[in-house]
């Protein structure tokens, strides 16, 4: 009898165990619910080429976006494009403004660059859509290779993309 108590127990202290609100573990998809940066390719991914600019593309959301530098207007751009490569055309896309954050670096000099915030405005708006989304800042004028985020709301959905040059 005493086993039955000892098994009854065993097996009710097993089951409330098991009922937790724990989701399975899915090792496909990326922990942070952010697209992975370059190198970590999904099914859906696809290899960015250098943009009709020079610059570095990303996704950014389900858009693209390039990523470029002025060194002489201290300035740098994220171009909207229709494609992943030399050949993308400018995309015109609903937004007001996106926020560019740098990861801290080291410039080509080997002084120290503190991670930066920029805000992009639009450069070209009509209609309340833009394809050229532009920031300042002094250090974008030194030669230092960026690596960071942008974020904003694009058509009216959240967009978020990682670059790295």
């Amino acid at each position: 009898m005493n086993c039955t108590k000892y098994l009854c127990l065993a097996l009710l202290l097993g089951a409330l165990a098991g009922c937790g609100d724990k989701k399975p573990i899915d090792d496909k998809k990326p922990d942070s619910g952010k697209e992975p940066l370059k190198g970590n390719k999904k099914d859906d991914e696809h290899d960015h080429g250098p943009g009709p600019n020079g610059g570095t593309i990303f996704d950014l959301g389900k858009y693209h976006g390039e990523f470029t530098v002025s060194r002489d207007k201290k300035e740098c751009a994220v171009l909207m494009l229709d494609g992943h490569d030399a050949k993308a055309k400018p995309l015109a896309v609903a937004a007001t403004e996106l926020t560019l954050t740098t990861k801290p670096t080291k410039a080509k000099d080997g002084t120290d660059v503190p991670a930066l915030t920029v805000a992009l405005k639009p450069v070209d708006a009509k209609d309340g859509k833009a394809t050229k989304f532009v920031g300042a800042h002094a250090e974008f004028a030194r030669e230092i290779a960026f690596e960071g985020v942008v974020v904003g709301e694009i058509d009216k959905k959240p967009a978020e993309g990682d670059f790295k040059q």
